[in-house]
């Protein structure tokens, strides 16, 4: 995406993550993933007075191979470490306050800069120890 507030992060053809700086604004919807990600991101902004009708969602057999996850930053300063697939270390963005990263592919670390709270979304039910394959940083 070309919005200075957006950045989208990828390794060859692998997406790795999306970025969406806190001081990003604009009316409407805007919806920033694919419509085959199985985790969905859209900022929202209206008027006072605009009304969404209600509504309820279908059940839907969705069909999810790899974990998507939403952080989104309460307070605080974050380094995301970005890896791709093969554990290839891709490299590392700051997250501030307000900042939201979708982490839709390959690996990534986290060291928190400062006391740091985040909100984090993902695709349930967990998996336990089959959920993730934790290595080394260091053997890339």
């Amino acid at each position: 995406m070309s919005d200075q507030h957006i950045e989208t992060i990828t390794h060859g053809l692998e997406p790795i993550a999306l970025i969406i700086r806190a001081n990003y604004d604009k009316p409407g919807i805007h919806f920033f993933t694919p419509d085959s990600f199985s985790q969905q991101v859209a900022y929202m902004k209206h008027p006072s007075g605009h009304k969404i009708n209600p509504h309820v969602h279908n059940m839907v057999t969705r069909q999810v191979l790899y974990t998507q996850e939403v952080l989104f930053i309460r307070h605080g300063r974050i380094k995301v470490r970005l890896y791709a697939s093969n554990k290839e270390y891709i490299g590392e963005r700051i997250l501030s306050t307000g900042d939201l990263i979708l982490l839709c592919g390959g690996g990534h670390s986290f060291e928190m800069m400062e006391e740091t709270a985040m909100i984090e979304v993902k695709q349930g039910p967990y998996a336990g120890d089959g959920d993730k394959t934790r290595f080394d940083e260091d053997c890339q």
